[in-house]
């Protein structure tokens, strides 16, 4: 039998489920990338083989792609989709305003990419992951592999003129190589700490030769859904000014996605 879920995963879990709502048959719908996206693919592969639901995913990632035929999902690619109807992703960290930060599973460049091509974008999220001001949890910047330290030094150096109280500039390793995102690139992760001036540093950063992304989803997302360890949901509307609250009832805490770990 397995484990009952946790806490943070209960959370992550009806966050998933509250965000299945947003979905109807024939959509073309964004699947994120990340821990809490993998609950979505779960919970929306249940729908198709139990409820008949008819969707087409475009995955932000290989892993997400991958996931998503194993539940039964049809995939398809955003050039063969076009344009979507929704994209539903994670957040590492999202602010009052809804303005993100995404990217702790290396996935950047496709979920922006994704989320811009969509009608819009719902964010599913535990409540750790609410902050008064982005920039704690540290900021990829994917770059491109050649002269990837110089790129990064020039990062370094445009830190001191920005409103930041970190510095420090790491490039993201995978075991004992540096991590590949799915474009081949590399991702320098900034430990910014707080990130007064969001705008202004996405537009300064990407100027920087070498860099291609970073992970600022500014005037993005439209709705974010909050999930708590006790099965409440918040439902958060940027367009609508509003705030909805459920309960999401489990009735077998040790049901066939208490398997999915972090």
């Amino acid at each position: 039998m397995s484990k009952p879920l946790s806490p943070i995963e209960t959370a992550k879990f009806v966050a998933a489920k509250r965000a299945c709502d947003f979905v109807e048959s024939g959509m073309k719908v964004g699947l994120g990338t990340g821990s809490t996206a993998a609950w979505l693919v779960r919970c929306l592969g249940e729908m198709v083989r139990n409820d008949g639901l008819d969707i087409t995913g475009v995955p932000t990632s290989t892993r997400t792609a991958e996931l998503a035929r194993q539940m039964g999902i049809r995939v398809t690619s955003l050039d063969e989709a076009k344009w979507l109807d929704i994209t539903i992703d994670g957040a590492d960290e999202f602010d009052g305003d809804l303005n993100l930060i995404k990217g702790g599973g290396g996935a950047l460049l496709q979920e922006k990419i994704v989320a811009t091509a969509s009608d819009r974008m719902v964010v599913i999220a535990d409540k750790t992951k609410q902050v008064e001001t982005l920039g704690a949890f540290p900021l990829p910047v994917e770059v491109v592999p050649f002269g990837w330290q110089t790129t990064k030094a020039l990062v370094e150096e445009t830190l001191s003129s920005l409103d930041v109280l970190g510095d420090e500039a790491t490039l993201r390793m995978n075991g004992e190589s540096a991590f590949i995102t799915d474009e081949g690139n590399y991702i320098i992760d900034l430990h910014l700490k707080r990130i007064s001036d969001p705008r202004q540093f996405g537009i300064v950063i990407n100027q920087i030769p070498g860099v291609v992304e970073n992970g600022l989803f500014l005037d993005i997302c439209d709705i974010v859904v909050i999930g708590h360890g006790d099965g409440r949901v918040e439902v958060k509307d940027i367009t609508l000014g509003t705030t909805r609250h459920d309960v999401i009832e489990i009735s077998h805490p040790d049901n066939v996605f208490s398997d999915l770990a972090e």
